[in-house]
């Protein structure tokens, strides 16, 4: 089942779909199987031999009744250091040509900004922000690359994003993380979640190689 909560992305409505998540994570009911958020909508995985339709759509007019008294959790702010540049930010000199802006510039500015994760997709981890300055926007490459290396910072149009495992992309990449976005082995295997917000840190390239050292130990 699909909920959609506007047609747009926006803070406001992708708060509306963090509040009903919450909202059915905590009712816990019986025949829910998964609660997916995203930018503006909210896909309900249910049983339909333990719950049926009208029953889920009762149970999410009555929450939404409820959705302007919610209090949304305090959101957490996360620290995401980044080498930009290199070889590990093979685009950055181009977003700063397009822009007319030096690569000191575009990194001034894509680390002063805090940015929203509105929601997780695509692979394990991958996060999907919002907030990019406009004076950042950059279309995507016209062919993806096949292989984009884990930690890559990059820029989509509008948006910015980090790759957390290796894989195809196409977004313009302007420099990588050391840290281990996704690690199935720990408690809580993502750095961060929907709601959260994210600063990115420029880091040196010897900060780099020690934070690297550090998360492979």
């Amino acid at each position: 089942m699909i909920v959609e909560f506007g047609d747009s992305i926006s803070p406001e409505i992708n708060r509306r779909v963090r509040v009903m998540t919450m909202a059915l994570d905590r009712e816990e009911p019986h025949g829910m199987v998964e609660v997916i958020p995203a930018y503006r909508s909210l896909m309900i995985v249910y049983d339909p031999l333990q719950i049926d339709l009208p029953r889920l759509r009762t149970l999410l007019d009555r929450l939404e009744r409820q959705m302007d008294e919610a209090e949304v959790q305090p959101r957490r702010l996360v620290e995401i250091p980044v080498l930009y540049g290199g070889e590990y930010g093979p685009d950055i000199e181009m977003v700063a040509v397009t822009h007319e802006l030096t690569v000191e510039q575009v990194i001034s500015i894509h680390s002063g900004t805090l940015y929203l994760v509105y929601m997780i997709g695509f692979t394990p981890g991958f996060a999907y922000l919002g907030g990019l300055p406009e004076a950042l926007h950059t279309p995507r490459l016209a062919t993806p690359r096949p292989r984009v290396a884990a930690g890559s910072v990059g820029i989509a149009n509008d948006q910015t994003g980090i790759y957390p495992l290796e894989s195809p992309g196409g977004w313009r990449l302007i420099g990588r993380t050391p840290l281990r976005l996704f690690d199935p082995s720990r408690k809580d295997p993502f750095l961060y979640q929907a709601g959260d917000l994210i600063r990115f840190k420029s880091i040196s390239a010897d900060e780099y190689d020690r934070i690297s050292q550090g998360e492979a130990c």
